[in-house]
């Protein structure tokens, strides 16, 4: 799978996340577990985006799978 594929399926995990925690404010009786639950998407995301740092060379990858 491409940097980019990779880096988009990051940034939709941090946008569940997101959601998660607005979701957490909303609905008290289930509040830790949606935030713990967006945390470890957050944790998730973060890892995809670290792997395509370390393993494919980071945005460079992006750039040159692009041209």
């Amino acid at each position: 799978m491409a940097a980019h594929e990779i880096l988009s399926e990051a940034g939709k995990l941090h946008m569940v996340s997101r959601n998660l925690e607005q979701l957490a404010g909303q609905h008290e009786p289930m509040a830790e577990a949606l935030s713990v639950l967006a945390g470890t998407l957050r944790q998730s995301a973060t890892m995809l985006e670290v792997m395509v740092e370390v393993r494919l060379g980071g945005r460079t990858a992006v750039k040159k799978e692009s041209n």
